[in-house]
């Protein structure tokens, strides 16, 4: 398995190997003893699905907060987003801060966004399937979120404003500075 931490290190893109021949491939796309040792830590308790039915659908920026702190590992098994975590850990120095990467059936990797930052993505392709594990189960009095084009953070979206498919929710969510401290170093 490739890892790669990116420009906050305690995001880090995986790419599990695809083993190909005539009738397709094989991949083991987890591996709790190789997830460890690239030192992601916590364990996976559910594993959820989301299907995008239209390019530009915006999920996010989501969290959850104490006691249901989740962990989440992120792949896309069919088309293609733009999945991007935002520090919000007050003391960190990438505090507001953000890493992206694109995530797609085809480049096959998978991003690790520990508890502690917003998680959101953009679909690049119509019918696009989303699977991620999560480290602690879902708490709606947990829940916590940002607008996704909140100006303060500058996330360079490959969607315009106006363009951009959102739930009702998420249409209507505060500016981080808007928003108590959910995390702290």
């Amino acid at each position: 398995m490739k890892v790669e931490r990116l420009a906050i290190p305690d995001i880090i893109l995986l790419t599990p190997p695809r083993y190909a021949d005539a009738r397709g491939f094989f991949s083991e796309t987890f591996n709790a003893r190789r997830v460890a040792a690239a030192g992601i830590e916590g364990d996976f308790i559910q594993d959820n699905q989301s299907l995008s039915l239209l390019p530009g659908t915006v999920r996010g920026l989501h969290c959850q907060v104490a006691p249901h702190v989740q962990g989440k590992l992120v792949r896309c098994v069919r088309g293609a987003i733009w999945d991007v975590a935002v520090d919000i850990r007050h003391g960190s120095p990438s505090y507001g801060r953000h890493v992206a990467a694109e995530l797609s059936a085809e480049n096959w990797c998978q991003l690790w966004i520990p508890g502690g930052f917003l998680h959101g993505f953009c679909t690049l392709t119509a019918d696009t399937e989303v699977i991620y594990k999560v480290t602690g189960d879902y708490d709606r009095a947990s829940e916590r979120a940002v607008r996704w084009d909140d100006p303060d953070l500058a996330l360079p979206w490959p969607v315009s404003q106006g363009k951009a498919v959102l739930s009702e929710k998420d249409a209507v969510l505060p500016r981080l500075a808007e928003c108590d401290v959910w995390f702290r170093v």
